[in-house]
């Protein structure tokens, strides 16, 4: 028995890029934190005041992690009490104003708390997903770089900077996934606001901070589509890994081929093993268990809603 545990042990290491001897260190129950957004003003089931979609929880316990909602509108002491008690932080998409809003102002929070914890040897990742892609860009920078392009309703093929397959978030993956993202229109964009290759290159910050992993065209503006940071584990992709498997409404840009299906399959496990290299953890297991997402039920929306399910917060 004790040999079939600790083959698996150096099974799931190896996949997350640790090496074997570091299997016995990995945190086999994280838990990710996912940023709650202002509600949508034309959203006609909203209760309370913010949302997370159910599609990103679903995404990251695909692969294995539990999920905290993280509320907006609270105080600096009660994020950095939990910030100690969960294993990462997912930032998702929305549409919300990434220089003023409460969610903003939560994500700066974990994210300078991100900052001093990975600068003091505790490893904790961040990923950021279309709008948390943007949110990233604005913390880094302190400026709002983002351009209009035409990708509101598109799946595209990812074009690989040279190198970006040997990066720390694709080098895990299979090959035929990678050629399947390089050749064939899964992934998923629906977003306005780019962040174009020329204002990546002409501010400093970000050049020094984030490595470009991908690119995509809307046919006039180059945009980055996938980014991880050099020094941290904070991981942004402009495209939404999620929507494959998990959101149903018939609109264009929408793919659930068994390619798109698997490469969400392995950006979800991949962040997750990320967050098994963190050990925060609640001070006890009732205030772990008062967190989780399994106390709220999310709300059907509809097959015509972009979202088909979501959890509402006061």
């Amino acid at each position: 028995m004790y040999r079939q545990v600790l083959v698996l042990a150096v099974f799931a290491a190896l996949l997350c890029g640790f090496p074997a001897s570091c299997a016995r260190n990995l945190n086999y129950r994280p838990i990710i934190g996912i940023l709650a957004q202002e509600n949508l003003e034309d959203d006609p089931h909203a209760q309370g005041s913010s949302y997370i979609a159910a599609s990103y929880v679903k995404h990251l316990e695909s692969a294995g992690a539990r999920v905290v909602p993280i509320r907006i509108n609270r105080t600096k002491e009660e994020y950095e009490k939990l910030f100690n008690a969960i294993n990462g932080l997912l930032l998702p998409g929305g549409n919300v104003d990434i220089e003023k809003s409460q969610f903003t102002r939560a994500a700066k929070v974990f994210y300078e708390l991100a900052i001093k914890a990975n600068d003091a040897s505790d490893y904790f990742p961040i990923w950021g997903t279309c709008q948390g892609f943007q949110q990233l860009t604005v913390l880094t920078s302190n400026k709002n770089l983002l351009t209009l392009t035409d990708t509101k309703a598109v799946a595209l093929p990812l074009t690989f900077s040279p190198g970006a397959q040997k990066s720390r978030l694709f080098k895990k993956f299979p090959k035929d996934v990678l050629q399947s993202l390089a050749e064939e229109n899964i992934t998923s964009n629906f977003h306005s606001w780019s962040l174009s290759m020329q204002n990546y290159s002409s501010n400093a910050k970000l050049k020094r901070f984030y490595r470009v992993l991908t690119t995509n065209t809307d046919g006039k503006k180059e945009f980055i589509s996938t980014m991880e940071a050099y020094r941290y584990p904070f991981y942004a992709v402009q495209w939404h890994p999620e929507k494959s498997p998990f959101e149903w409404i018939e609109k264009a840009g929408m793919v659930h081929t068994l390619s798109a299906i698997k490469a969400t399959f392995y950006t979800a496990h991949f962040f997750v093993s990320e967050a098994m290299k963190n050990h925060h953890r609640f001070s006890s297991q009732s205030e772990e268990e008062k967190a989780l997402i399994y106390n709220y039920q999310p709300i059907f929306k509809g097959l015509n809603s972009i979202f088909l399910q979501n959890y509402y917060f006061d």
